[in-house]
């Protein structure tokens, strides 16, 4: 087992404790950054799915992974956030100025309609945020004038000079380089203040609050910041698409979304990353599956649907800790051989939120 040796308090508030910490990081980011010299152009456009994916995945993983807040309707919010960026470049605002806006909007948008359901948890606040997909979706459907209504709307093209941001290669980049932030300013967001009061109120709202926490507030700073990211991969994916419309944010999206926390990992940044990367390959993963089925099973229009609820209701009762959880354990198993115990993992029954080992 590999123990840190700290030689400075600085270890304590650093992003990582050391360079060993980071390395996988930054592997991961040069393998990222290589993909284009082996990769065709056809899987250039995927794995860039997959990072606006996982950009999605960073804000709903903020929310629910660790302010313990569930969400049945970032689908919507990252229909907002395409909508928008669309309506800024629209009206002639460049890419470097609308896509802050639409970040900085989406997030006062979607925490001004969410505020009441924030007085809510648990399962009623998850049904107060699907009621607010609902309310997205009709304003999607029927302000023609802001969205264009059912016939949607094509997404402006955008120039760098003489670099064409729809170029596979560009748009690559522009995705890594976003997704990479993303996952940064996350982490760094989570070893403050901030991140702390989240944690604490995920874990119990009770014990927060009589330790000083402002509750309310710290709800209302987790939706804002998970919407602007959201908002952020809704811009990404619209230009992704090159055409938005209403059936593309629909609550299937939203529970994607919540498949990828969950067979991620919740509570895990690199959960979100993982989880980006499996419901990325859903689509070819439905349509091996449908040829495993029976006709009259496989042709249904709901099938999708089913699949992902199947998987999210397997992922919950064989693996709660998702992937990254898997991937933990295996490590431990390989750093402490020969001394595993098979119930070192095994979940205790707690009786309080606060007594929860994450």
């Amino acid at each position: 087992m590999r123990i840190i040796q700290k030689k400075s308090y600085d270890q304590d508030i650093r992003i990582f404790p050391d360079a060993v910490e980071a390395a996988p990081y930054l592997v991961l980011l040069a393998l990222l950054a290589m993909a284009p010299l082996a990769l065709s152009v056809f899987y250039l456009k995927e794995l860039a799915f997959v990072l606006i994916l996982s950009i999605a995945g960073v804000g709903l993983m903020l929310l629910t992974g660790y302010a313990g807040m569930v969400s049945l309707g970032h689908g919507a919010i990252i229909g907002l956030g395409a909508y928008l960026h669309t309506y800024f470049l629209g009206k002639g605002l460049s890419f470097f100025l609308s896509l802050p806006i639409t970040i900085l909007a989406t997030a006062a948008v979607a925490t001004l309609i969410a505020a009441p359901a924030l007085r809510l948890a648990g399962m009623y606040l998850a049904i107060a945020t699907l009621a607010i997909a609902l309310l997205l979706e009709i304003l999607f459907t029927n302000w023609e004038a802001f969205t264009g209504g059912i016939q949607g709307m094509a997404v402006p093209p955008v120039q760098f000079g003489s670099i064409d941001l729809l170029d596979p290669l560009v748009f690559y980049f522009v995705c890594l380089a976003f997704a990479a932030l993303s996952f940064l300013g996350a982490k760094n967001l989570l070893r403050g203040r901030t991140g702390r009061a989240w944690m604490a109120l995920r874990d119990s709202e009770v014990a927060a609050r009589s330790m000083g926490i402002n509750t309310s507030l710290y709800k209302m700073t987790a939706f804002a910041t998970s919407a602007g990211i959201s908002g952020l991969a809704g811009a990404l994916l619209a230009h992704y698409t090159g055409f938005i419309s209403p059936d593309s944010f629909n609550f299937l999206l939203s529970i994607k979304l919540l498949i990828l926390v969950v067979v991620g990992g919740v509570g895990t940044l690199p959960g979100a990353a993982i989880g980006a990367l499996f419901v990325g390959s859903l689509p070819q993963l439905t349509a091996l599956a449908r040829d495993l089925f029976p006709g009259s099973i496989a042709e249904l229009p709901s099938f999708e649907t089913i699949l992902f609820g199947a998987i999210l209701i397997g992922i919950v009762l064989w693996e709660p800790r998702g992937l990254y959880g898997r991937w933990k354990k295996i490590k431990y198993f390989f750093e402490v051989f020969p001394t595993y115990r098979r119930a070192t993992f095994t979940r205790q029954k707690t009786f309080m939120k606060s007594e929860r080992v994450r």
